[in-house]
C-alpha cells in the first residue's frame, strides 16, 4: 500500500516525508522515488499493551513515498514524473501556504490546486481517449466502452473520476491504467509556524470537497522540531502553540483512512499486534493476514471489540457477561476487533 507525497517545487513535501519517516533525503532532491515506513498512532494499542504488559508491541504500519517534484515554472507535470505518481496507490498533495524566499510571488494553495487537479484531469483524458478510440474499433464488451464514454464525459466536465460513484462507474475497467483522477486523493496545507492552529480557508476546503478529497492544515517546520523532542516535551509544546497532538499523527491516519484500512488487534504475553485490512474483509482472509495456516485451516474467531473489552477489562469478564462472539468465515471484521483464530492444518 503506496502512498505518494506529491507537490510542486517548495512546497515541503520532502520536510513531511522526512518528518514522518525518520529519513534525511535533501530537500529539492530530484532522483528516484525514496520509500519509508511509517507507524500509525493508534491509541487503542497503547492501551492494550499496557493492559497486557507483551514482551513486543506492534503497530499497523503503511508505506510513504516521497515522489520527486519535477515540475516547471507553469507547474506542469513531467512525464517522468507522472508516471512515478501513478506507480502510487493514493495520493497526498502538499500545498505551500508560507514565504519561501526561494521562489516568486505569494502563495497561492487554492492556484496550486487547481493546477495540479488540471494536469491530473489532462493526463487521464488522453489515456481515456485512447482507450476509448480502440474499444470502438475492436468492437469491445459494450460495457467497457460505457465505461470509458462515462469517464471520457466526466473529464471532458473537469470532473475527477474519484466522484464518480461505484453504481455508475464499475472500476474494474480502471485498474491497470493507473489513473491520477481516480486515485484517493489528501490535501495538506503546509503553513507557517506561526499559523499552523489557523482553520484552512473556506474556499480551499469547499474546493477539495467538490473534488472529493481529504484535507488537513499542518506546518512541516513545526512538525519537524517536534520530532525531535523527547515525548515529555511534545505536549507542552503542541499546547504553547494551540495544538492537541501531532499533525504528523493526524496526518497518517488521514491516509490509513484514505485506502478505506482498519486495523484488528491480536493479544497477549507474547505480542499486542495491529493488523491492516481493507475495510469490510471477512474473517477468513483477515486471518490470513497473521499466517497462511490460519487462512487454510480456519475453524472460527473468537472476537471481541475493542470498546466491550474496555469496557469490561477483560475477555474473561466479556464471557461471562454473555457478550463474547464466536464467528465463522464470513464475519466481516470491524475495526478494532480483538480476534483470537481457532484453526487446523
Amino acid at each position: 500500500m503506496k502512498i505518494g507525497l506529491v507537490g510542486f517545487a517548495g512546497s515541503g513535501k520532502t520536510t513531511v516525508f522526512n518528518t514522518m519517516t525518520g529519513q534525511d533525503v535533501p530537500v529539492g532532491y530530484g532522483g528516484e522515488v525514496r520509500l519509508g515506513m511509517v507507524r500509525v498512532p493508534d491509541e487503542r494499542i497503547v492501551r492494550l499493551s499496557q493492559i497486557f504488559s507483551p514482551k513486543k508491541t506492534t503497530f499497523a504500519e503503511m508505506s510513504f513515498c516521497d515522489v520527486p517534484g519535477e515540475h516547471g515554472s507553469d507547474k506542469g507535470l513531467s512525464p517522468r514524473g507522472l508516471q512515478q505518481i501513478r506507480d502510487q496507490e493514493a495520493l497526498c498533495l502538499v500545498l505551500r501556504d508560507f514565504d519561501n524566499p526561494t521562489l516568486e510571488g505569494d502563495p497561492d494553495p487554492l492556484e496550486d490546486l487547481n493546477a495540479f487537479h488540471t494536469e491530473c484531469i489532462f493526463a487521464d483524458h488522453e489515456i481515456v481517449e485512447n482507450l476509448l478510440d480502440r474499444a470502438r474499433k475492436e468492437r469491445l464488451d459494450q460495457l467497457e466502452t460505457a465505461a470509458f464514454e462515462t469517464m471520457l464525459s466526466a473529464l471532458e466536465g473537469e470532473r475527477a473520476l474519484r466522484s464518480i460513484p461505484e453504481s455508475e462507474l464499475d472500476r474494474k475497467y480502471l485498474k491497470s491504467f493507473g489513473l491520477l483522477s481516480d486515485r484517493p486523493l489528501l490535501v495538506a496545507l503546509n503553513r507557517a509556524e506561526e499559523r499552523a492552529a489557523e482553520p484552512m480557508p473556506e474556499d480551499l476546503a469547499a474546493r477539495i470537497e467538490e473534488l472529493q478529497a481529504a484535507g488537513l492544515t499542518l506546518s512541516a517546520s513545526v512538525e519537524a522540531d517536534i520530532a525531535s523532542m523527547d515525548p515529555e516535551d511534545q505536549a507542552e509544546f503542541l499546547s504553547d502553540i494551540g495544538l492537541s497532538e501531532s499533525a504528523i499523527a493526524r496526518f497518517i491516519r488521514a491516509a490509513y483512512g484514505l485506502l478505506d484500512l482498519i486495523s484488528f488487534f491480536t493479544v497477549g504475553e507474547d505480542e499486542v499486534r495491529a493488523w491492516t485490512i481493507r475495510r469490510g474483509t471477512k474473517a477468513r482472509p483477515a486471518a490470513g493476514k497473521i499466517h497462511s495456516d490460519l487462512e487454510r485451516g480456519f475453524i472460527r474467531a473468537e472476537v471481541t471489540p475493542y470498546d466491550l473489552f474496555m469496557e469490561y477489562g477483560s475477555e474473561a469478564a466479556v464471557k461471562d457477561a454473555g457478550k463474547f462472539q464466536v464467528e465463522g468465515k464470513e464475519y466481516v471484521v470491524s475495526d478494532g476487533d480483538i480476534m483470537h483464530v481457532r484453526f487446523n492444518v
